[in-house]
């Protein structure tokens, strides 16, 4: 089941995605289904209609984890980080990095390197402490698609990833969640004005769904609307001014980003 966030002038709603690609419809629902067992109202909005807009499907209530060199490929692409290790690195975003679909990417004016990471992210939806590999999937409410923007050059001239890597906007979500999704082996890519950059899949990675969300679990409580970001395979590239940046996570659909940088 496709969960949507979305808005058509005033405050959020919650609606389940029906229908085929381009024909997508919007089963609205009463109150957000994440915390309580929403309904159908029995309204029904076309998901192209002039006045809808898809928002973030999620905005995490207190963090989203980030598990950095999770692609052995994408390690060695960067080689002043170093190898791959057994134990990803973990760090922070906060929740004001996220942006929905079709919102703008806003270059930092620090950073003149700035790429894309279309990683597979994970949707917490209760809390969660010290759970095992084997329970993981019952604290999990969906999954995503998420771009962990990175300030490369600032990634690589400091030790702390807070000026690479929490900027706002530098975490787009969407463009819903998929509750269903069998994650163990989907396609993970990206595209830049229509030109593949990424690929790769999930079963590449060293760290899986189940571990990853016991491991960090292990660190920190996680709450429902909570995210785990599960890391990128090779091929980040740089974003411009003026790019239209997509990332497809096989199963569960399209999140595209124009990017600006502003004067």
């Amino acid at each position: 089941m496709r969960i949507a966030r979305f808005t058509t002038g005033d405050e959020p709603k919650y609606a389940i995605v029906d229908g085929e690609p381009g024909n997508e419809e919007l089963i609205v629902l009463s109150g957000d289904p994440m915390y309580i067992a929403g309904k159908p109202t029995g309204e029904r909005l076309p998901l192209n209609a002039d006045n809808v807009r898809l928002l973030a499907p999620v905005i995490p209530r207190s963090k989203a984890v980030c598990l950095g060199k999770n692609y052995e490929a994408h390690a060695k692409e960067i080689p002043s980080r170093g190898p791959a290790a057994e134990v990803p690195i973990l760090f922070l975003k906060p929740n004001t990095t996220v942006i929905g679909p079709d919102d703008p990417i806003v270059l930092p004016p620090y950073s003149q390197d700035v790429q894309v990471e279309a990683e597979l992210a994970i949707v917490i939806g209760r809390l969660c402490k010290d759970v095992s590999p084997e329970s993981a999937e019952d604290y999990i409410y969906g999954f995503t698609c998420a771009n962990d923007v990175t300030a490369r050059d600032l990634q690589r001239l400091e030790d702390q990833w807070f000026r690479a890597k929490a900027f706002d906007t530098s975490l787009p979500l969407g463009p819903w969640i998929e509750t269903e999704l069998a994650h163990d082996d989907v396609e993970v890519s990206s595209r830049i004005n229509g030109k593949p950059v990424q690929t790769g899949h999930s079963s590449d990675m060293l760290v899986d769904v189940m571990n990853a969300v016991a491991m960090v679990s292990e660190i920190v409580t996680l709450l429902p609307g909570d995210v785990i970001l599960t890391g990128t395979p090779s091929g980040v590239t740089a974003l411009h001014h003026g790019d239209v940046v997509e990332i497809d996570i096989e199963g569960i659909g399209t999140l595209r980003n124009p990017v600006i940088r502003r004067d």
